[in-house]
């Protein structure tokens, strides 16, 4: 399964923000979007979403179907700050998704739970307790039981604390392989730590960055310097 992005462009006014991007993001790998605060990176998902619109561009699916235009219904959405409704706990709000999405999935509600080690304790918790990490977690979750197509991750580690960005990572590289997933970060460490390519937002465009001796100090160099040049334009 392959996702097409051809010429996507977006400005707000006299401000370019995203360039005529192209790219092709395929199954079986995580991208790694890196980019400075303000690059963009926000702005391309909110694209790809459609949750705003564009200027200029399309993007399309390419699996065993033949070509369909990309649909929100095909895009799970992690945000950086999770949003869940915290009068429920998260065995109630996990219960509900799995209820309106019956014929997606084969695991139990204590399966799921499992996935992300939550114990039976927390489940019961309201979800307004909970810490950061864990209503990232259920966040997850609940794209993972709707199954989307592609994968939006917009920072969503940056301020999880090292055991809980392990478990993350654990579980996104499990779903890499029946999934496109494109990982959004500022942080060149867990891009590098993570994801099987790397891409940089760099002057309202992508550019791939070969991961060829990923951790020598030249190749992070070599990211750091785009990184530099880039105009801050979200």
């Amino acid at each position: 399964m392959k996702l097409h992005v051809e010429n996507l462009s977006k400005r707000y006014g006299d401000t370019v923000v995203l360039k005529d991007i192209s790219y092709t993001f395929e199954s079986g790998k995580i991208y790694g979007l890196l980019g400075r605060n303000g690059a963009g990176k926000t702005t391309f998902f909110n694209c790809l979403n459609q949750d705003i619109l564009c200027n200029g561009g399309t993007a399309y699916l390419d699996g065993e179907n033949g070509k369909d235009l990309l649909n929100p219904k095909d895009i799970g959405y992690v945000l950086s700050t999770p949003i869940v409704p915290e009068f429920l706990t998260g065995r109630e709000f996990l219960k509900f998704f799995l209820d309106i999405h019956k014929d997606k999935n084969n695991k139990s509600l204590d399966e799921y739970f499992d996935l992300v080690q939550l114990s039976s304790a927390d489940q019961n918790k309201l979800l307004r307790d909970y810490s950061h990490g864990m209503k990232s977690k259920m966040q997850l979750l609940i794209h993972i039981i709707s199954n989307p197509k592609v994968i939006l991750l917009d920072e969503p580690l940056t301020s999880l604390d090292i055991v809980v960005q392990d478990e993350m990572k654990k579980l996104l590289k499990e779903l890499k392989n029946d999934h496109i997933i494109i990982f959004s970060t500022h942080i060149l460490e867990i891009a590098l730590d993570l994801c099987d390519e790397i891409i940089v937002l760099n002057n309202c465009s992508l550019e791939t960055v070969e991961k060829k001796n990923l951790n020598t100090k030249k190749y992070k160099e070599k990211i750091i310097k785009m990184l530099k040049e880039e105009k801050s334009n979200d």
